[in-house]
């Protein structure tokens, strides 16, 4: 099955989707049917063991157990803040390290969700970039956290996603699309359209792409409109301008209740001016908008600081005095590292360490295992 991504020698089930596996059971003379009662089992259900699936025979759980690898991700550590978010660290089959992070709430559970091994867009404000880049993240890993959030919330289930962990996810489309369009779906894990976050740096084909492809909300990864400053804080917009950027989004088919977000890390003295605050409506004119205002979470190596609580106000005063919707998001497991720009796949007594002395520590590590 040329489709199947390969892991452990063995096609990782979780990468398979419905058609999938209904060519698998076509494969294997089993009745078409049989690939929904698999599928269901795996995202509805949220059963990853086939010898729990009791409505299918004991020769088709063998014969599964057999030809696939079942395993998730091994949680490495798991990390509980003092405002209930728990942050995950989880192994690959090859021994990778990513994270993610679930935030329970009154009324709700968000899941924020990594869809790349480190990330290859090298943002100033954001630790991950700094970690370099590793490799994708299969449709079946970025699924197989869904899977763990659920099993620890137990009685209840993820309600939210936002694909704003570890990775640019239009950097990694087409295993991203997968596992959106299982999320989605009914026979799937059922989530409604309007509670999928998909966040980007701004890569605007795959803008385009996705609003052609995929019905679920679109969140811009801004932090500036002015073009000098965004090509020093993000290299993307070196190839992709605001101007560029600005004409995909307008073309967004965006759902006309939620419009677009729009992240905007406050940073002191490099974009919290009033000034900034008028190019920003100047940029989001035409748009239905809503930005949210982030106070850049401190990490190890970075001097930028958060803007101060009055410099936020007037910046959110000017946006919403112009009716553009402007809340003050304060990231959740900051006392962890798992808030907005600090994930870095780091255990608990590496927290205050640069990525890259976290990497090279790793290396030198693996030097010494492979001399054994």
């Amino acid at each position: 099955m040329d489709k199947l991504q390969i892991l452990a020698k063995k096609a990782y089930a979780l990468d398979c989707s419905l058609p999938d596996w209904e060519q698998w059971c076509q494969e294997q003379s089993l009745p078409k049917f049989t690939a929904g009662q698999i599928y269901q089992w795996i995202f509805q259900k949220g059963i990853v063991d086939p010898n729990a699936f009791t409505n299918l025979s004991q020769p088709i759980r063998s014969q599964l157990i057999s030809s696939f690898d079942w395993t998730l991700p091994h949680v490495d550590a798991h990390l509980i803040s003092k405002d209930t978010s728990e942050k995950y660290l989880l192994k690959t089959a090859d021994g990778l390290l990513f994270e993610m992070v679930l935030m329970p709430y009154e009324n709700r559970s968000t899941l924020c969700i990594s869809s790349q091994v480190g990330c290859k867009m090298g943002c100033t404000f954001c630790q991950t970039g700094k970690m370099g880049f590793k490799r994708n993240l299969s449709s079946g890993e970025i699924l197989s956290q869904l899977i763990l959030a659920n099993q620890n919330l137990k009685e209840e289930k993820v309600s939210n996603i936002v694909f704003m962990g570890m990775g640019e996810p239009l950097d990694n489309y087409d295993e991203v699309v997968k596992a959106c369009s299982i999320m989605i779906d009914p026979k799937g894990f059922g989530l409604s359209t309007a509670r999928v976050t998909i966040s980007t740096s701004g890569l605007v084909p795959e803008i385009r792409k996705l609003g052609r492809d995929l019905p679920v909300r679109l969140a811009i990864s801004l932090h500036t409109a002015d073009d000098a400053k965004r090509s020093a804080m993000m290299p993307i917009n070196r190839t992709y301008s605001l101007e560029i950027l600005k004409e995909a989004l307008l073309e967004y088919p965006a759902p006309k209740r939620y419009g677009i977000t729009f992240e905007y890390v406050m940073i002191e003295g490099a974009n919290d001016s009033i000034q900034d605050a008028k190019k920003l409506v100047r940029f989001l004119h035409g748009l239905k908008a809503k930005v949210n205002l982030i106070p850049i979470n401190h990490f190890p190596g970075v001097e930028m600081k958060a803007s101060d609580a009055e410099r936020i106000r007037q910046f959110q005063t000017y946006l919403t005095e112009r009716s553009i919707p402007a809340p003050v998001r304060y990231s959740r497991g900051q006392d962890i590292s798992g808030g907005c720009g600090q994930l870095a796949a780091k255990h608990q007594d590496e927290l205050d360490l640069d990525p890259r002395e976290v990497s090279r520590r790793r290396r030198a590590e693996n030097k010494k295992e492979i001399k054994k």
